[in-house]
């Protein structure tokens, strides 16, 4: 099988595990907390998604070893662009009646294709595969 086609399912796959992790988190704060609106609840799940992903990632998708805190910084900028973007609009089109999972699922596929193409190409574009296990 092709290099790049396992890159990508263990990337998909460790997406999915994730996406699992954010929606739990944001499933379980909406019922904790009901009184919080969309964005709050977003921005912690979407935290907690974010590290688990990396460090999965990192270690076995890309089998990268550049520098974890370059690497992180990178990974910080893509999300201090993609973050305030996506939960400003998922903001919006919840105070529109959008029914937040709808939003949050709309989301988190973006998220998911534009993370791949960052992570794979400047991310750990140079590094792949630099890792020794």
């Amino acid at each position: 099988m092709n290099k790049e086609f396992i890159r990508t399912i263990k990337f998909t796959i460790f997406s999915i595990s994730a996406g699992l992790i954010q929606v739990g988190s944001f499933s379980l704060l909406k019922v904790i907390f009901p009184s919080w609106g969309y964005w709050p609840v977003y921005l912690i799940s979407l935290i907690l998604s974010v590290v688990w992903n990396f460090t999965l990632n990192r270690n076995y998708t890309f089998k990268a070893a550049n520098n974890v805190p370059v690497a992180m910084l990178k990974v910080a900028i893509f999300y201090a662009v993609f973050t305030p973007i996506s939960t400003y609009l998922g903001d919006v089109a919840s105070l529109k009646g959008i029914n937040d999972f709808i939003v949050l699922a709309v989301t988190m596929i973006l998220n998911f294709v534009l993370e791949f193409l960052y992570d794979r190409f400047f991310v750990f574009g140079k590094a792949i595969d630099t890792r020794k296990r």
